[in-house]
């Protein structure tokens, strides 16, 4: 299967923008030791690399699980598979926080978990903290309690008829939703009933127009891309953005526009040397999102102890650090182990 650089661009782009949203926390940590000012850039809603994240993988749970749909065993094989994609790093992102929290507990702004809290974080199963925020012990880690959710959702729908995989997952997810926004559920099902979860929906939906033969014209797809940064632009303006409904409204749209032009494309022309180095930091874009807080830490304490005033040359730094931090993460530890296990899993 060829490579979709627009995509794997794309996830690049996800995993910076919640870097770029994170290490301004950072900054503004450090000018407030220092006594200066540091003014954090809103020009986008920088956590709307999520929504960014779960129609992508909507749209790469179709076009890459594809030849799976109305085959024996595809759902054990597609399970096997997300399992060797998403544990070994996300469990070894939990074991190092916890680690952490141990050795320097002033490093880290939580509080310390409970047993009950630990062990749903390594299940992915969504339960409060102490203060009562449901999330995992490695706050990051409550996407990819939705995105197993998804996978679950998914897998059960690859024992269906080829031609029922893709709407039996949506109906769930919709249902869902409707049923959290008419009779609010206990956990987990609240918390799964988000509306955030339609934007897997809109990323199938993506796919299947991409498989039945939609390709774009590159004006057009450029003129998606200005919309739908233009959509997260007056998403930072708006009051409602911020909320559950009013976040999908906006940043929902916005991402299915970017994937639509990401994916869309004709393919024509060979992709130039910049947009293959990107597709590589894609490709690692799943390091990128647990990593990054780790690598960005350690320049927090770093410059608070050489020069707490240099926001502008920390905020640079920091992201370069956790760029290549998630580069090394997945050549040696996340390729390696997704391999073995998809062996171990016979996947």
């Amino acid at each position: 299967m060829s490579q979709l650089y627009g995509i794997q661009v794309l996830r690049a782009f996800a995993a910076l923008m919640v870097a770029v949203h994170h290490v301004q926390s950072d900054a503004v940590f450090l000018a407030g030791r220092a006594g200066t000012a540091f003014s954090p850039s809103d020009i986008l809603p920088w956590n709307a690399g999520v929504d960014l994240f779960f129609v992508i993988s909507g749209f790469i749970m179709v076009h890459a699980s594809s030849g799976l749909f109305g085959q024996t065993g595809s759902a054990r094989l597609f399970l096997a598979r997300r399992i060797a994609r998403i544990v070994p790093l996300y469990w070894a992102a939990t074991t190092l926080f916890l680690l952490v929290m141990l050795a320097s507990p002033a490093l880290l702004n939580s509080g310390a978990p409970g047993a009950g809290q630990i062990l749903g974080s390594y299940l992915f199963w969504p339960l409060p903290n102490a203060v009562g925020e449901i999330q995992p012990v490695y706050s990051l880690g409550w996407t990819l309690n939705y995105e197993m959710l998804f996978y679950a959702l998914f897998g059960a729908a690859l024992l269906l008829p080829a031609r029922l995989v893709v709407p039996a997952t949506a109906l769930a997810l919709f249902g869902l939703v409707a049923t959290q926004a008419a009779v609010p559920l206990p956990l987990p099902f609240g918390f799964w009933g988000q509306p955030i979860v339609l934007e897997f929906a809109g990323g199938m939906a993506i796919a299947l127009l991409r498989n039945h033969g939609l390709r774009l014209e590159g004006r057009l797809r450029w003129l998606m891309v200005v919309a739908g940064v233009a959509i997260l632009i007056a998403a930072t303006g708006s009051e409602w953005a911020q909320t559950p409904w009013g976040s999908l409204a906006f940043r929902g749209p916005a991402a299915l526009l970017l994937v639509t032009a990401a994916a869309c494309g004709r393919g024509q022309s060979a992709p130039s040397a910049l947009v293959r180095q990107l597709a590589r930091l894609g490709d690692a874009s799943y390091a990128l999102y647990l990593v990054h807080p780790f690598a960005m830490r350690a320049m927090r304490e770093l410059f608070l102890r050489i020069a707490p005033g240099a926001t502008g040359f920390f905020v640079v730094a920091a992201l370069l650090a956790a760029v290549l931090a998630a580069l090394a993460v997945y050549r040696w530890f996340e390729k390696p182990m997704t391999k073995l296990l998809r062996r171990l899993l016979r996947a």
